[in-house]
Parts: C-alpha cells; structure tokens; sequence
C-alpha cells in the first residue's frame, strides 16, 4: 500500500504539474500580444489586430486554469505539508504574499482593460494595459521562483528552535541558483508559448486557412523559437554549473555517475541500477560529461557513492534530464528549418507544418521533465540542508490523501482534456469567424459607397 508521504508527493505532483502548463503559456504569450499590439499601434494593418484577438482568447483561457489551480495547490501547504510551513514559514510566507500584492493584484486590475477594452478605451491605454499584465506575469514568475531557488540553495536565514528566521532578505530573494532557474524558466515559457502559437497556426493553415493573420503568427513564433533556443542551451549550462557547485548529488544522477571521477563519460543510454549501484547497458562518449559541466576535459564529478543516503532517485532524474535536452534539440533543428525557409521567402511544405503541428505542446514536455529534474533531484531534502520530505509531511491517513489525490486527477483530467478540446475548435472556427469580418467590413464599405452616391446625385 502507499503510505501518506508518497501519496501526498504524488499529490503535490500532480497539482503541480497541471498548474505549471498554464503559466508556461501565459508568462511569454502576453509578451507576444504586447509585440502584435505594438505592430498594429505603429503600422495601423489590421492583420496585427487580428492576430492579437485571436491570440488574447487563447491567453484568457490559459490564464484562468492557470489562476484555479495555483489556488488548490497553495492549500496542500496547509493539508499536506503543515511541516513546511511549521519550519520555514517565516519565509515562505512572505515571499507568496509578495507574489500577490506585486503581480496577482496588477494582472488582476488590468486583465479586464486588456481583454474587453480594445473598443472601449484608447488604443495607447490598451496597449499599455497588455503591458501591465505581461509585467505581472513576470513579477509573478520572479517570486515564486525566488522561493523555490531557496528552498535549493537557502541563504540569508538562521535556525532558531528549529524554525527558519530571515535575516538579510536580499540574500534570500537573490540566492545563488535564482538568478540561472529565473532566466532558464523564462526562456522556457518563451519556446512553450511559441510552439504552441506555431503548431496551431501550422494547423489553420493546414485546414485552409490561408489568411494573413496565421501566417504572420506562425512566422513569428519560428524567429522567436529560433532565436530563444541558443539563449536557453547558453543558460542551461550556466545552471548547470551553479548546479554542480552547490548541489553536486542533483548533477551526479543526471550524468548516472556513482564513482567521483575526473574525465567523467557522457552517457547517451544507460539504465541507473541502484541496487548494483552502477550502469547497465551503458553507451558513452569518453570524458564529456566533464568537459560539459568543468569545461575542462579532466574535471572532477563527484560520485553518488558520496552521498549515500543524501541523493534523489537516479533514474527518474537521468531520464527526465535526457528527455528535456533531446526535446530541446530537437526545438533548435526544426525552429532553424522553419527560419531558413522564411529567410529564402519560401512557402512553408506539408511536412514542416505537420512538424509544428506535431511540436505544439513539446514545451510543456520539455518544461515538466525538466521540473521533474529540479524538484526529484532535490530529495530526500524539501529544502536542502534544513527539511527533509519526511519530516514536513501531515499525518493524516493515507486514505484521506488517496481520496483527495483522486479528485484532483478526475478533475484536472477533464479540465485538460476540455482545454484541448476548446484550443481545436478555436484553430478550427477561426477560417470562419475571419470570413465574417471580411464580409461584414466590406458590406459596411459598400453600404458607404452607396450612400456617398445617393449624396452626390441630390
């Protein structure tokens, strides 16, 4: 059977990893449409307009889940893990609260000026209500990852009776991995967003609908992707060194090393045996590893056999790890394709538009594999140093968690399974609806005409 403490890390999975897709979209989107406001403020086309209302629909929607399922998942601080907040609350708490006067409440005030006052209000002032939201999904982003880097890399606290204070808040909001998981999550919300905005419009153009707007769309989204995904491999590996430094037992089971070593092979395939202790089936490329994480072919790696006792699962972190380099990849190889055809002005083939169709929601599995690197490579620890997972966890029985954890997989299974349903029919409506304003515009410009001549002849 599964005891409370699994049940409620599964638990805590799962709210998590449903709410982070939302925010993954949101974060970046609202810069998008910021851009396409931007464009149709300073060159008055109409296809910019129509591309941000189009845009701005599938935002709103987004942002709602989003909103939902933060709010569940901040009530298991209470529920499930009352030890977390019992430990380091003095901290936690705060920083959440600062998340909610500085963002929640900006994106909050603004939100309605940006989806239903593009007719009501001046363009400028809607404009820079999609700026203000954009800022506050950011600043939201700045927070919450602010605490999260400090429950990996604590800093500027002292212990007393067991319990956290804070003593220098600048240490704790700028601690030592926040500055490279701040900046590789933003680039990561970048290329989600962008795959998303390139899949659905590859898929309009797919079904006919061959108007400016998703084109212009799917354009933009390729030179974005194609020109974020070098900034994301260049932060990677700068959070890849401040990871080996302050928590070499997370590197040690991404790479499957188990022996301190220096020139540490890179291992393309493996199956991590923890039993053994050791690689099966291992396929590798001499020295690499080291190479990648020291940039000095000889650096050393320290070994899982160090921390025995004191390191996360390997296997889950090994594959995750691979599974969100491999994707990443695979990002840069298709968003060039895609630029060099908009570069030699050449129609996008059938095949490149099934690609991006098929590529629609790799960011979401790029962004949970590499979640799952973060937060499984941190165990057995919550917050490295200070709390394990065991110690914070509630003692309520195991029935209780099961039943809740079944609610929320129902629940988010059938809102995910909508979401996906509505993104469709959005993509598949759109020919439609952009047909109706054509007819309607120009029925209103004939009408014009005729009224013009009727006012000439008397």
């Amino acid at each position: 059977m599964l005891d409370t403490l699994l049940l409620s890390r599964i638990q805590f999975a799962a709210n998590i990893s449903f709410h982070i897709l939302f925010p993954m979209i949101t974060i970046a989107l609202c810069w998008i449409l910021f851009y396409f406001k931007l464009r149709f403020d300073f060159s008055k086309e109409p296809v910019w307009m129509r591309a941000y209302r189009f845009w701005v629909k599938i935002f709103a929607l987004t942002f709602a889940l989003g909103v939902v399922s933060g709010i569940t998942m901040s009530f298991q601080f209470g529920t499930n893990w009352p030890g977390y907040m019992e430990t380091v609350g003095n901290i936690a708490g705060p920083l959440l609260g600062y998340e909610v006067l500085t963002a929640f409440f900006l994106e909050a005030t603004f939100l309605g000026v940006m989806l239903f006052g593009s007719k009501r209000v001046p363009s400028n002032i809607h404009t820079l209500a999609t700026a203000v939201v954009a800022i506050g999904t950011t600043l939201s982003a700045f927070w919450i990852l602010s605490l999260n880097s400090w429950m990996h890399t604590p800093s500027g606290f002292e212990m007393r009776d067991g319990v956290a204070f804070p003593v220098d808040w600048f240490a704790i909001i700028f601690n030592p991995s926040f500055p490279y998981r701040l900046g590789h999550t933003l680039l990561a919300s970048g290329l989600t967003a962008a795959f998303l905005m390139a899949g659905i419009s590859a898929y309009r153009l797919k079904i006919g609908d061959h108007k400016k707007a998703p084109l212009l769309a799917l354009k933009t989204s390729i030179v974005l992707a194609a020109a974020l995904i070098p900034l994301q491999i260049f932060m990677g590996d700068l959070h890849g060194l401040n990871t080996l430094k302050h928590q070499p037992q997370k590197i040690a089971a991404m790479e499957g090393v188990w022996e301190t070593q220096q020139g540490a092979p890179l291992l393309l395939f493996a199956l991590p045996n923890e039993e053994t202790r050791s690689n099966d089936y291992a396929i590798e490329i001499p020295k690499l590893a080291s190479f990648i994480l020291t940039h000095e072919w000889d650096g050393e790696i320290k070994g899982l056999n160090d921390f025995i006792g004191e390191h996360p699962p390997v296997a889950p972190v090994f594959w995750g790890f691979r599974i969100m380099v491999g994707i990443g990849l695979l990002m840069l190889a298709v968003s060039w394709v895609g630029a060099v055809f908009i570069i030699r002005k050449k129609r996008f083939p059938p095949w490149l538009l099934n690609t991006f169709i098929g590529m629609t929601f790799s960011g979401w599995v790029a962004t949970l594999a590499g979640w799952y690197v973060t937060e499984i490579g941190r165990q057995p620890f919550l917050v490295s140093g200070i709390l394990t997972t065991a110690e914070a966890v509630t003692t309520q029985p195991s029935g209780n968690v099961a039943l809740s954890l079944t609610l929320y997989l129902v629940v988010y299974a059938g809102l995910l399974t909508a979401y996906l349903l509505v993104l469709r029919n959005m993509a598949r409506r759109s020919s439609l609806l952009e047909d109706d304003e054509r007819y309607f515009s120009k029925k209103v410009e004939v009408t014009a005409n005729i009224d013009d001549r009727k006012g000439d002849k008397q």
